[in-house]
């Protein structure tokens, strides 16, 4: 009989074992097919420009591999890009596989999280499948843009920092240690990760101290019960092993941020983190502005880009878990609360994918709240309808972000600045290719607006190695002819790329109009910018 059973029982873990291999197969296809298909259709970004032509100027030339230390920035995001242009010759796509390839690492993240908290393959499930089909994590999934990475560091040092609380290991701190490390060359917003280490102690089962202590010894030094003083100096046994395990964490990760003072603009970075967020005094003086108002745009992001049937699941999954499950709720509620609202207390500048590391939190209680829903659904009907209510409007919104994006819903800033304005680079790939076709017979020379950014660092991206093609910055607005590209009409073949709404040049003889791209329309105002690329002739 005891044979049977155990066959029995090894059979029925096989075929679960089999069936949640099969689940997570389709999660990984369904992930690369979302993030994948028509990967370029947004044309490239300001930011993500900048970040290109980094990793570009640090490929070609060693010496320089600390070259974004020069804008404040931490270079991690670049080097990884740097193997991605050997095997890409799109440097838009090799840019963005960096921010696929963190965007599976961060799902994976959050299954493993969600089933190392509640040891439900349910709630794994479910919590993967909504980042899956969610358009926030869509959307920056398929960007060249460090926040993906910091993302998916920032959810795997959680993991390995519960694990340590669970088990006070030197091994998981050294590895905690390294991903902090990573996370800080990555984005200075890593800070917060390092902060609430600590807390990880509310997932701790009890503290014990046998092994330590003899029980004699115990006993005679404290007049008690054993398993009174047993408690007490456990308590103080975790605590005390926790701290200098936690010593050793930041130890590690200081020590891999330290690399950066190879670079001889290190101290810029925190020179540079001055012009995103108000001083201390400053924030005393004014506390609710602009907490009030970043705040309440945060509120906003999660309920467009994340759905209003997810928004509201997630704040049922609080709910619930705060009731069902306290000391699991109350570490990520804080690890997902704290930082939202720091941000919103100090920063100058505020835009949705600065709170796209705390969207994978907040994913586990939605996931958590499906599970309540399923079992507390008896009706298969009522079933379906809640199901096709909560996945159909995300469903649909990453179809329009894959296939049409301008159709897609998105926040006020983030449409204007991805689609509409001059940092959408509409139209900067097409005039490449049509420079690059004049390059193989004459000389060209081609004059952006601005000096950083969108253009010329666009442009530059697509003709670096391009023989016969100069790209100078020319600044803006532009209301003359900069001399220096009429100077070089001797030799050249001389262009202008330029956006109208930098475009104040009334009307010029040399000016010839070769084409326009324009960009997504402005519903506000009921009108569109354009790209202009001009030629300038003898």
């Amino acid at each position: 009989m005891k044979i049977n059973k155990l066959k029995i029982d090894l059979k029925f873990k096989i075929k679960n074992f089999k069936l949640n291999l099969f689940w997570v197969f389709l999660l990984v296809v369904g992930y690369f097919l979302t993030r994948l298909i028509n990967l370029t259709v947004i044309p490239v970004f300001c930011d993500e420009a900048i970040y290109i032509r980094w990793a570009q100027v640090m490929r070609a030339v060693q010496s320089l591999r600390f070259l974004p230390l020069s804008d404040g920035k931490q270079p991690l995001f670049m080097w990884l890009m740097i193997p991605f242009l050997k095997i890409f010759s799109d440097p838009l796509v090799a840019g963005r596989m960096v921010s696929v390839l963190a965007g599976l690492g961060t799902m994976a993240g959050v299954y493993i999280l969600s089933y190392l908290l509640f040891e439900k393959k349910e709630i794994s499930l479910f919590a993967s499948l909504l980042y899956l089909i969610t358009p926030f994590t869509l959307f920056f999934d398929r960007m060249a843009l460090a926040d993906g990475l910091l993302s998916m560091l920032g959810i795997w040092f959680l993991i390995f920092a519960v694990l340590l609380a669970q088990n006070l290991r030197l091994d998981l701190a050294m590895i905690g240690g390294i991903i902090l490390g990573l996370g800080l060359i990555t984005k200075s917003p890593a800070l917060f990760f390092a902060l609430m280490l600590p807390l990880c102690l509310l997932v701790k089962d009890g503290c014990h101290c046998e092994g330590f202590i003899p029980e004699a010894i115990l006993k005679k030094a404290t007049g008690k019960e054993i398993a009174s003083s047993r408690h007490t100096l456990g308590l103080a046994m975790t605590l005390i092993r926790m701290t200098v395990l936690s010593g050793v964490v930041y130890l590690f990760a200081f020590a891999i941020y330290n690399i950066l003072r190879l670079g001889p603009e290190f101290h810029l970075i925190a020179l540079r983190n001055k012009d995103y967020v108000f001083s201390l005094n400053e924030i005393i003086k004014h506390p609710l502005n602009p907490f009030l108002g970043n705040f309440k745009d945060a509120i906003s992001w999660f309920w467009i880009l994340l759905t209003p049937p997810v928004f509201i699941l997630g704040i049922l999954g609080m709910v619930l878990m705060l009731y069902k499950n306290i000391k699991n709720s109350a570490l990520l509620l804080i690890w997902f609360l704290v930082p939202l609202l720091a941000q919103s207390a100090v920063a100058k500048v505020f835009t949705s994918r600065y709170v796209l590391f705390s969207v994978p939190i907040f994913l586990v209680f939605c996931a958590f709240a499906l599970l309540v829903v399923f079992k507390s659904l008896k009706n298969k009907i009522l079933t379906t309808v809640v199901l096709t209510i909560l996945f159909v409007f995300p469903l649909f919104q990453i179809m329009q972000l894959v296939i049409n994006p301008q159709k897609a819903w998105l926040p006020a800033n983030e449409r204007s600045g991805y689609l509409e304005r001059w940092t959408a680079g509409y139209g900067i790939r097409e005039s490449a290719d049509y420079l690059k076709q004049i390059s193989k017979t004459q000389k060209v020379l081609v004059g952006t607006e601005g000096y950083f950014g969108t253009l010329p660092d666009g442009l530059q991206i697509y003709l670096e190695k391009v023989p016969n093609v100069t790209v100078i910055g020319v600044g803006y607005p532009i209301k003359e002819i900069p001399e220096k590209l009429i100077n070089g009409l001797v030799d050249n073949r001389v262009f202008l790329l330029v956006n109208d709404t930098r475009f104040e040049v009334k009307r010029d003889e040399k000016l010839k109009l070769i084409t326009q791209y324009p960009k997504a329309k402005n519903q506000k105002i009921d009108s569109r910018e354009n790209l202009l690329l001009f030629e300038i002739e003898k």
